[in-house]
Formats: C-alpha cells, structure tokens, sequence
C-alpha cells in the first residue's frame, strides 16, 4: 500500500478560482486528490512521486497575485482510506439518477443506479466536478450495447456505471497500480462483468476500436495523447474529455480538429468542463 504526501496548502487571499486553478496546476505534476479547505487546499501525491523543486516551481510561477504558503505532511497508506472516508467522502447524487457511497455508509439515499466505491487514493467519487460530469454524460448518453473505454479510470466509477447503463464490453485503463487495485475491487464490489481493467497507459491500446471513449485526466495528457486514442476510434464514435476549464476549450478544440474530430458540445459545473467530440 503506497504512502502519500497531503501539501496543506494556504492561499492569501482566497478565492475558489485561484483554489480550482492551482489544483490543476498541481496535478499536471502528480498530485491525485483534492479536498478544499476555507482558506486553501489539501493536494495529495504518492510519497514516490513527491518532488519537492517542481512544487516550488509551481508556486513561484503561479499566474495570479496571490500568497500561497504550505506545510508537508505524511501518510501512512494503511491510514488513508479510514480517513478518506470519515472526513471527505460522504454518499452523493448525480442528477437525481446515481448515488455513489462506500461500504461505510448508512442511510443511503435512493436512486436507479447505486455505485459502492471504496477509493482509498484513486480519483473518482463523483464529488470532483470533472467526474460528476462524465457520469451525467454517461447518464444522458446512450452507451446501451457500446464499446466503451475509460482512460485513466481511477476508482473505475465511470466504467461501472456504464456498465449498469448496459455498456457490452468496457475496457478500464489507468497507469497507477494503486488506482489499477482499487478499480478491480471496486468492480467485484458492484457485482458488474464485461469490465477488463490494464495497468498502464496508452501503449496498451492496440487494433481495438470502440464506440465511446472517456478520459477524464487533464489538459496537458490529454493534448499529447489525443492522436492515439483517435486511432482506436471508427466513424461515430464519440470521445469525451474533462479534466480542464472552459478556458481550455479552444486549445483542446484546436488539437482535436488536427485528429479529425469534430466538436459536438459541453457541460460545464464550477468552471470545469467535459467536452463531446464526434471522429468524422
């Protein structure tokens, strides 16, 4: 079980957009996890990827005038989940259809679809923006008898829920081993088959085409990734991205008309985005 780094980290003054802002800069350096704090954020990392000189960069480059001050703290693995899901993880609603809860809670509020994620550090409860977004997408969409793959799958909440909406065969990437462990016990939770999950990144995709592609990461993997997850597309098949602003939309935009896909629309919660593109 991987240890991790919490960066307790202050902002001076405040505001949720500098917040939302520097956690995205964060995570373009390994940071997975997020919690908000009123004068800050909590950032987190695998203790293997913490490099303490890329942080500094980060701050002292960071485009806004604010203070940003911080302290280090670790965590031990084996402590992380109970504390995840005491403090931070509490049962949440996507668009009145899913309820996502861990096999802590009680009182579960009812809904079409019931998720159990138990996410120890992978992303992915539905309480990021990005994440609620792809699965009201998945909600609205049309996945029944698709083929679907869920890049940088995280806790695989994404892949399961397609599942339960009828998905035929999904495919659930992330280059993680931590994240890789949690998505499979997070299946076998929810009692849902057709789902392979790899361990790694794009060079596991090979001949496989699919129908529907979801790849909520960020704006920086997804620009340098963008050409291979198109050749595992055919004629229609739809691609979802998030993990950026709605100030990323035209960069995004701009690579994916190098990819031959064309743009069909977004959502947009708290600034975040997930964009839906069309491969001619």
């Amino acid at each position: 079980m991987n240890d991790y780094i919490n960066v307790k980290v202050q902002i001076t003054p405040y505001s949720e957009t500098v917040s939302d802002i520097l956690s995205a800069l964060l995570a373009d350096i390994g940071f997975e996890s997020f919690v908000q704090t009123a004068t800050g954020l909590d950032a987190y990392i695998q203790t293997s990827l913490f490099n303490k000189e890329k942080l500094e960069s980060v701050i002292e480059n960071f485009p806004f005038n604010a203070t940003i001050s911080y302290v280090i703290e670790s965590i031990k693995g084996k402590n992380w989940n109970e504390e995840w899901e005491k403090n931070y993880f509490q049962p949440i609603v996507i668009d009145n259809e899913c309820v996502i809860y861990s096999t802590h809670h009680k009182n579960i509020p009812q809904a079409k679809y019931s998720i159990i994620i138990d996410p120890k550090m992978a992303f992915g409860t539905g309480h990021h923006e990005t994440t609620s977004l792809i699965l009201t997408s998945i909600l609205k969409g049309n996945v029944s008898g698709k083929k679907v793959l869920d890049m940088g799958c995280g806790t695989a909440v994404l892949a399961i829920l397609a599942a339960k909406r009828g998905a035929d065969k999904i495919t659930a990437i992330d280059i993680d081993p931590f994240a890789y462990e949690n998505a499979v016990e997070n299946i076998a939770l929810n009692n849902v088959s057709d789902i392979s999950v790899k361990l790694g990144g794009v060079e596991l995709l090979g001949n496989e085409t699919y129908d529907i592609i979801y790849a909520n990461i960020n704006r920086n993997i997804l620009l340098n990734d963008m050409h291979v997850y198109v050749r595992c597309m055919h004629s229609g098949s739809e691609i979802y991205f998030s993990g950026f602003y709605v100030d990323d939309i035209p960069v995004i935009k701009e690579e994916a008309e190098k990819c031959d896909l064309k743009f069909e629309n977004y959502i947009e919660k708290n600034k975040w985005v997930a964009t839906k593109f069309i491969k001619r």
